[in-house]
């Protein structure tokens, strides 16, 4: 047996057993709570709201956060369609499923940990202590919830880190040409 197919089946058989989306009771509840707690819209929302109500230090969070977001969904769509893993069989996550039938790599996992790269540079400790204890539960529940397989997350991971470390590289230069240009033509800053 090839090293890649041995691989996938103890990625298959590792995700199973870790599967609690067939099972009632209170760890699938933690499981559903902490799965849908690394939506997309779920954060958007929280980040506009943020920046509405926040001051300086938390609207120039929510504004790096949810530019970030932004970028890396485009990427992350843009590899699952490139790649087109089906997603574990299933009944849980019926939205998920319909609208993004792909599971490799995983958005949630990569969103949570971009969240926690970008909180731990921006925000102070204890969010950040907070996020990096969130992201790997995140990633957890969705192989527990039978949306992804462990390599799934694993990958959205590392996806999330290394494009919220590029983009921590970037955002003085864009944020500065964003406010520049929201100044000239509206009077305002983005924080």
């Amino acid at each position: 047996m090839g090293l890649l197919k041995r691989s996938l089946e103890l990625d298959r058989d590792g995700s199973y057993a870790l599967r609690v989306a067939e099972k009632p009771g209170t760890l699938r509840s933690i499981a559903m709570f902490f799965a849908h707690s690394g939506d997309s819209w779920f954060w958007g929302l929280g980040m506009i709201i943020l920046w509405e109500l926040g001051s300086t230090l938390w609207q120039q969070w929510a504004v790096v956060e949810l530019f970030w977001i932004s970028v890396l969904a485009a990427l992350v769509i843009t590899l699952k369609f490139s790649i087109r893993r089906k997603r574990p069989a299933g009944d849980w996550g019926a939205i998920y499923r319909n609208t993004d039938p792909h599971s490799f790599p995983s958005g949630h996992a990569a969103r949570a940990f971009l969240i926690a790269v970008l909180g731990t540079l921006l925000g102070p400790t204890w969010l950040a202590v907070l996020l990096w204890i969130w992201a790997p539960l995140v990633s957890l529940a969705r192989v527990a919830m039978g949306v992804h397989y462990i390599s799934d997350v694993i990958a959205g991971a590392l996806v999330g880190i290394l494009v919220a470390l590029l983009g921590w590289q970037l955002s003085g230069p864009i944020f500065s040409q964003i406010n520049i240009w929201l100044v000239s033509a509206f009077g305002i800053l983005l924080w």
